[in-house]
């Protein structure tokens, strides 16, 4: 056995942390410093403080590997590392309750983070990585039920020898068999390497293997099962690698704290045989009961049904056989065995506790029952309501009479056992009592129905009922999936468990009638009196039950029915506790803790899969493991024992769907009853002599997987049947492995991969934060900015206007009356902009001279508005101009002469008005003029005033006030039009501008031509129509290339793709996005389908959801630079002012994948050292810090950081998607998909991805006949007959047609008829519809609702001869005609599912015409009236699956789609919806929105009263009148279609479509209407 040879002395540093949990005690301490040394389990009486050790050394643990740490620092400071490894301590305890309550204390006694882990708190955990990983780094302390970590232990979530340092184990005398201590102790443990000296101290010279041992302590009060101590002893020291240990040296403290209660009897005599009790009502029941036919039960008609539908010598008939004869057999159904179950536990309350318990108990039940039997109550939500029927009617059958509480008829009705207890109790009471002690009191009961019985009699007693305050208490095993009659019995006690254990320790309660819970560990305060109603079953309960007894002076008391062996039993106990405690404190078993045992010895062959970090799995057949050197750390681990566990996960993890269900289903070889039994005659010879063994199994798994993946069989060569049972999952689950359907942590892909695969993406949410902002498009490249020559110059024309030189740094794409822009001007004219480009200016004569005077020229243009916000002392603009043909002669002359002979000075282009005038004889050709300074407000020029008489007396005051005289000439002058940006198109006529008059000699003449003036002021929108445009030039060169075969993509398309909504500009990229995104969601489906052909629609659509949600193209956004090109800055406007020079730098993808042909990455404005100025970025934020031309330091500012909201950077993936669709269709829509990669393998075009799909349809002979009646309805043939054979082959069919069922398929159509809905929205003509206009739309058209009523409306006529009479009365063949929906070809075996279709049918020939005159005909989509249809959803999954089965017969053409959509209805109904401006929004959606808008609360109560449900419409807290619906409750549909025709009266109501919403209206409105 492991003796790990830890220090035997505590160190004292630690003994005085230690100190400071609690009081500790002589033998505790004692049994902490063995603890140390070895693993031990202290064997010790309830009570003496065994928890108090363990926290003890828990401290202890948590200090150690602090201090482990802290030494190991120097050493990883020099190293690489992702984590410490810090061990953390593991408490366990065999209940949820004793967890929660041994947390709560370790919690409140540690310093130390204590964490709680039980199914009761995440139900999911043994799937959830991302729990385990937050345990190890959150937690120093976790306290669990040992299934939890050995679940984490098998998927390879935690590695024992690597995470956890020590393991306690609370009732450790639980690990024996198949318990999980011992399995966690078995197959993980046992197998690690023993601990060493160096590893224990964490301190020695050698370094710490990677695995090692964890330390073991054990509790218990009682560490033995069964009668022989020796072989007790050896088997849980062996199991647990510890030795069984109780304080030697401090032995007789020990005594003073454990008070042994004083062991009593009472014997009572049994019931008298001769005259035994009656209970009116058990007699009752035991009638009914005994008439009962099995055959009337409805689970098993149901079972004949489904027998007399299926196909002979099919797996299902089969299966439906042996099930049929099984129940018939036990007589197990629901109402059968539940109502036995109810009448041998009365029986026995009529026993143990009396007639009148009996009749209480009876009735109550029975009241419950017809409580819970109301198919309108959900009281028991597991029962189903044919069960709830046939149940009801059997109990109101049963005749029974509520009890009287008169005092005699209680007392004469009782036993004598209850005789007995409350004389013991008046007697305990008394004795405490005396003694001046408070009475607390805990009778432990075997069966919870007797403790109720038994606390209802003690609470209602006369002797009893004010001497005690009685609760019961009966656990926490509550479940929702409960499924037996007497789980109603969970509804009878009002009070939780917790405040009823609080009442009994705040002396509310004095005494507890209770079951098993409270023996183990239970924190229930020390007792002075413990009874045992029924004798203990075994030496652990008794020592167990008796240690609750703990008070000084207490009493244990076992009650005897007088001539049974009960007694001798506990004397045998007796003395098997003496042998055993003499056992323990044997001195002479020191001797032995130096030996060493095999730990594996004495295991059980058993088969393991284990599949290794290094991504191998082995298959291992064992006895025993003796080498440790191959064990991985994340190593995953299937058994036997765990397999049937996996694969029922396996299964449980699929998709939910209405009556189908996913649980795998084992079948017996040979079966357990013969074929047929159940129609023998004389059953009870069928069973004489049944067969013993060797057994095989099969287990089949639900349709959804493929034929290979669904079967396994085992040889019949098992010795029982769960063990052929465990082959038969453990050789599926090793199948699904191996074909890729689990993870290497053998969980479902769902669980694991697809989490893990988002885990590095999760922190990516909100914002991104960016390397750098937008790029400028007009930024040189630094070989270009060393160049002055360096420019590109091309010709630019404003509509008529002389054409203008532009120089750029970068080459310029030709404009043309298809691309370029064009400018809305306020005269109500548009005006377009072409662009040539003409070369490089380095070819000219004088390139420099040409530059120079651009540099002027421009400078002149741009100040002549801009001045104020521009430098005077630069020209180094990102863009130049230059007439293309020279200034107009007139006005060069006029700067040429002024610049030679004016006396006053010219502001650059500015010159006195009245200097000008006079020099030039008052010309009127000006177009500008400036009211005073150089920067002041400038004016378009009209007209010379001379006129002394003509002002009017305002305008006369006005010059006045401005000037303070009026001197002429006067300038006549009116305001500018206020419009700046020309791209967008103009709202309404322009404003008509008031004139006024400006003093000439106080004001100045801009020497600009009319011309330029024009200019001045259209350039900036030119200018930013072409910094757009460069950005997607650039975009396309550095992040496509040249030669992808994206470069095709038009540059106005890209521009619109890669604008933010921000900028406001006309166009950007919402439309785009949306249709983007069903693009993407469609290529994602094609290439999963294809590249998984095995995987089950549950994987394909997590897979799917993960590579296309935000996060996940963010990423792919941000690992590419993408948001370099997001177009976010706005056009400043009346802020204008002109770019100048920068120095690029060039900022490298992070991933490295920039196009290859790509000769530079793009230009981005960084902060460089060596830029000749500041420059402001796109943005407007200073990055570039350096000297002027002039020596003057200029002052430096830290880079700017950039935020990105990561929808934004999604968006722009998806907007770039729909703009390669847009203009190149799914081939180069699927070129972009694939460019931006998304996480996924092996990408292939869409063409090849179909045609891999094809290659695995399989031909199938024999067609149903449903096959044929489809095609005519969907007026389309298959090729491919299996595709539709899938197609209508629902989850729940059991004949084997060679095909899995639909899901697949289903999930291919619904992306099918996203993709068709939304490409007929983006490109209805002339509607341009915004994202939510089309999102509104399509809703309406792909939902369950409206594919359901496609579904019910396709059918087809087919002739058939039916014999009848004819006048004569002779029989003749007459033809008819039969007509067969679409809904009636569904293959499957349900009878759910055909009721389902029957009602469904039968609402929707109801409703059909009012449906069919809202789809076709209103102005209103009729919401509500499709809701009423209540179908369920396997409707629209069939109309989804055969949509995807068409288009992959077709070969993937969309016009073979839209033709059959045509046929079945769906695309004329969308026409419709676009062509009549059909109002789509939601009625629910639109009285909200109404209610926010003009400031009321609105509320749709919904409510269930008399089988009904009902909604009002509430607003402002009152009903609106009118606004009510109701209808009967079929099912959760119901609420929501009541809710959908409430909203829809309410809309009437209130005129919303009709009038206007304005605020004053609306609330006037509503006054009237609820008055």
């Amino acid at each position: 056995m492991s003796s790990p040879n830890r220090d035997a002395k505590l160190p004292s540093t630690l003994v005085s942390k230690a100190s400071v949990v609690a009081q500790t005690r002589g033998y505790q301490q004692e049994m902490l410093e063995e603890s140390l040394g070895n693993n031990i389990i202290i064997a010790m009486d309830t009570g003496s403080g065994k928890t108090h050790i363990a926290i003890l050394r828990l401290k202890i643990e948590a200090e150690r590997e602090l201090r482990k740490v802290s030494l190991r620092k120097p050493i990883l400071r020099q190293q690489v590392t992702s984590r410490l490894s810090i061990q953390i301590s593991w408490f366990f305890a065999p209940t949820v309750v004793l967890c929660e309550q041994q947390h709560a204390v370790i919690e409140a006694s540690l310093p130390v983070p204590v964490g709680l882990l039980t199914g009761a708190l995440e139900p999911d955990q043994w799937k959830d990585a991302s729990l385990w990983k937050r345990t190890l780094e959150s937690y120093r302390v976790v306290v669990s039920t040992p299934q939890v970590l050995l679940d984490a232990l098998h998927h390879g979530y935690i590695v024992l020898g690597r995470d956890i340092g020590l393991l306690i184990f609370d009732e450790a005398h639980h690990a024996v068999d198949n318990h999980p201590y011992n399995r966690i102790m078995q197959n993980f443990y046992s197998v690690l390497p023993p601990r060493t000296r160096n590893v224990l101290d964490g301190t020695g010279g050698q370094s710490s293997p990677e695995l090692v041992r964890p330390m073991i302590l054990g509790l218990t009060a009682s560490p033995i099962y069964g009668g022989d101590v020796d072989r007790a002893f050896q088997m849980i020291e062996r199991n647990m690698d510890s030795f069984i240990r109780t304080p030697r040296i401090h032995r007789d403290e020990l005594g003073e704290f454990v008070h042994r209660p004083v062991f009593k009897h009472m014997l009572y005599d049994p019931p008298d045989k001769f005259n035994p009790q009656f209970s009116t009502n058990l007699a009752a029941l035991a009638d009914v009961v005994k008439t009962m036919n099995i055959e009337n039960d409805p689970y098993v008609r149901s079972l004949r049904q489904q027998l007399a539908k299926a196909t002979p010598s099919s797996s299902g008939w089969h299966r439906l056989d042996q099930k049929l004869s099984k129940t018939i057999t036990k007589q197990d159904s629901f109402t059968h065995k539940g109502l036995r179950d109810f009448l041998s536990t009365a029986e026995v309350i009529l026993k143990d506790v009396g007639a009148w318990a009996a009749d209480w108990y009876v009735w109550k039940v029975l009241e419950q029952a017809k409580q819970a039997s109301d198919p309108l109550q959900d009281m028991m939500p597991t029962w189903r309501n044919q069960e709830k029927g046939y149940l009801l009617s059997i109990i109101r059958s049963i005749q029974v009479i509520p009890v009287s509480y008169h005092d005699d008829d209680i007392i004469g009705d009782v036993s004598d056992k209850v005789v007995a207890l409350v004389q013991s109790l008046l007697t305990e009471k008394e004795e405490e009592e005396s003694r001046n002690d408070r009475f607390s009191g805990l009778v432990f009961v075997e069966r919870r129905d007797v403790v109720l019985a038994l606390t209802e009699v003690l609470q209602n007693h006369p002797v009893t009922r004010d001497s005690f305050q009685v609760g019961p208490l009966l656990g926490t095993s509550e479940s929702g999936r409960r499924h037996a009659f007497l789980d109603i019995t969970r509804h009878i006690v009002k009070q939780t468990q917790a405040k009823i254990l609080m009442d009994f320790k705040i002396g509310e309660r004095d005494l507890i009638i209770s079951t098993s819970v409270a023996e183990e560990g239970l924190d229930i305060q020390a007792c002075g009196c413990v009874i045992r109603w029924d004798p203990p079953k075994n030496m652990a309960s008794w020592a167990q039950s008796r240690g609750r007894a703990r008070k000084k002076q207490s009493t244990f008391m076992l009650m005897f029915e007088r001539g049974t062996s009960s007694q001798k039993d506990v004397e045998k106990w007796e003395f098997l506790e003496s042998e055993m405690v003499a056992k323990y404190n044997d001195p002479l078993r020191d001797l032995f803790l130096a030996e060493d045992e095999d730990p594996n010895s004495g295991n059980d062959e058993d088969m393991e899969f284990k599949v290794e970090s290094t991504k191998y799995a082995v298959l291992i057949l064992h006895h025993s493991v003796s080498s440790y050197s191959c064990q991985s750390l994340n190593s995953a681990l299937l058994t036997l024992q765990s397999a049937i566990p996996h694969l029922n996960h396996f299964c449980a993890v699929m998709p939910s769907r209405d009556h189908v269900d996913f649980r795998p289903i084992y079948d017996l070889d040979p079966p357990d009853y013969p074929m047929g039994w159940h129609h023998f005659l004389s059953r009870s010879t069928a069973l004489s002599n049944p067969y013993q063994g060797p057994w095989g199994a099969t287990v089949t798994l639900p349709r959804t997987l493929p034929d290979n993946l669904r079967v396994f069989r085992t040889e019949v060569e098992y010795p029982t049947k769960t063990s052929a049972k465990r082959h038969a999952a453990f050789k599926a689950y090793v199948a699904l492995y191996h074909n890729g359907l689990l993870s290497d942590q053998l969980l479902p892909i769902t669980d694991h991969d697809v989490q893990e695969a988002t885990e590095d993406i999760e922190k990516r949410v909100g914002m991104a934060n960016v390397q750098s902002g937008q790029i400028d498009p007009w930024m040189a490249t630094s070989t270009a900015f060393d160049q002055d020559t360096n420019w590109f110059y091309s010709e630019l024309t404003f509509g008529d206007l002389p054409p203008l030189h532009i120089m750029t740094r970068t080459r310029m794409e030709p404009w043309g009356e298809n691309n370029g822009p064009i400018l809305y001007l306020p005269t109500g004219e548009n005006m377009q902009v072409t662009l040539c480009p003409r070369g490089r200016i380095d070819q000219l004569d004088d390139p420099e001279l040409f530059i120079e005077n651009a540099r002027k020229y421009t400078f002149m243009l741009l100040a002549s508005i801009n001045g104020s916000r521009m430098d005077p002392d630069r020209m180094d603009f990102s863009y130049l101009f230059l007439p293309a043909y020279g200034r107009d002669d007139v006005w060069s002359g006029y700067m040429d002469a002024l610049d030679e002979e004016s006396e006053s000075q010219v502001y650059g282009s500015n010159v006195n008005a009245l200097e000008f005038g006079q020099m030039y004889d008052f010309p009127d050709d000006i177009s500008m003029v400036r009211d005073g300074a150089r920067f002041n407000k400038p004016y378009q020029f009209i007209d010379w005033y001379w006129d002394k008489e003509g002002l009017t007396e305002e305008e006369a005051e006005h010059l006045l006030e401005r000037y303070g005289e009026i001197d002429y000439p006067l300038v006549k002058v009116r305001p500018f039009h206020p419009r700046t940006n020309f791209l967008a198109p103009r709202s309404g006529a322009a404003a008509e501008l008031k004139h006024k008059y400006l003093i000439a000699k106080k004001c100045f003449v801009v020497l600009l031509s009319p011309d330029e003036t024009k200019y001045v002021f259209l350039l900036p929108s030119v200018l930013r129509a072409l910094s757009m445009s460069l950005t997607a030039q650039s975009l396309r060169r550095y992040l496509f290339g040249e030669t992808s075969p994206l470069s095709i993509i038009p540059d106005d398309l890209l521009t619109v793709a890669i604008t933010a909504p921000v900028s406001q500009e006309r166009k950007n990229y919402q439309r785009l996005e949306t249709l983007g995104d069903t693009v993407l969601k469609f290529i994602v489906v094609i290439q999963l389908l294809a590249e998984h052909p095995a995987w089950p629609e549950g994987y394909l659509t997590k897979a799917k959801d993960h590579a296309v949600s935000n996060v996940r193209l963010a990423k792919e956004n941000l690992s590419r630079n993408v948001f370099q090109w997001i177009i976010r800055d706005r056009m400043l406007g009346k802020k204008w002012k002109p770019d100048y020079e920068k120095l690029q730098t060039l900022l490298e993808a992070t991933s490295g994948e920039l196009a290859s042909t790509a000769t530079a990455p793009p230009p981005v404005a960084m902060e460089v050292d060596s830029a000749p100025y500041r420059a402001p970025s796109a943005e407007g934020k200073e990055l570039v810090t350096a000297e002027k031309g002039d020596g003057k330091k200029r002052k430096k500012k830290k880079k700017s950081s950039h935020q990105i909201s990561t929808k934004v950077l999604a968006d722009v993936i998806e907007s770039l998607i729909g703009a390669a669709f847009s203009y190149g269709g799914f081939d180069l829509g699927y070129e972009c998909t694939k460019f931006f990669d998304l996480g996924l393998k092996n990408w292939m075009p869409l063409p090849k991805r179909i045609d891999s799909l094809l290659r695995n349809v399989r031909e199938y002979e024999e067609l149903p006949p449903q096959v044929n009646y489809v095609e005519r309805i969907l007026d389309y043939t298959f090729r491919r007959k299996m595709l539709l054979i899938e197609a209508l082959t629902h989850p729940t069919h059991q004949q084997n047609l060679g095909t899995i069922s639909y899901e697949r398929l289903e999930f291919l159509g619904d992306s099918i008829l996203d993709m068709v809905c939304t490409d007929y929205l983006f490109n209805a003509e002339g509607k341009e519809y915004s994202p939510g206009h089309m999102h509104m739309r399509k809703s309406a058209m792909v939902n369950a609702h409206m594919l359901a009523f496609l579904c019910l409306k396709a059918s087809t006529g087919v002739e058939t001869a039916i014999p009848r009479p004819d006048l004569n009365g002779d029989i003749s063949l007459r033809k008819d005609n039969k007509t067969i929906h679409l809904e009636q070809c569904l293959f499957h075996s349900s009878s759910k599912v055909l009721e389902e279709q029957r009602m469904t049918l039968r609402r929707f020939e109801r409703r059909r015409e009012e449906i069919e005159q809202g789809l076709t005909q209103s102005d209103i989509f009729p919401w509500a009236a499709l809701t009423r249809l209540q179908a369920p959803k396997f409707f629209s999954d069939m109309m989804e699956s055969i949509i995807g089965a068409v288009f992959l017969d077709s070969d993937g053409n969309f016009d073979v789609v839209r033709r059959v959509l045509h046929k079945l209805g769906f695309m004329q109904i969308l026409e419709h919806i676009v062509k009549a401006n059909v109002d789509v929004l939601h009625p629910v959606s639109r009285v909200s929105m109404w209610a926010q808008q003009n400031e009321h609360e609105v509320e749709f109560r919904s409510q269930e009263e008399k089988g009904k449900v009902i909604c009002m419409v509430m607003i402002d807290g009152e009903p609106l009148k009118g606004a009510m619906e109701s209808d009967v409750k079929h099912g959760k549909g119901t609420i929501e279609e009541v809710r959908f025709a409430a909203a829809e009266k309410a809309i009437m109501i209130l005129r919303l479509r009709t009038v206007d919403g304005g605020k004053k209206k609306s609330k006037e409105r509503v006054g009237r209407k609820q008055q």
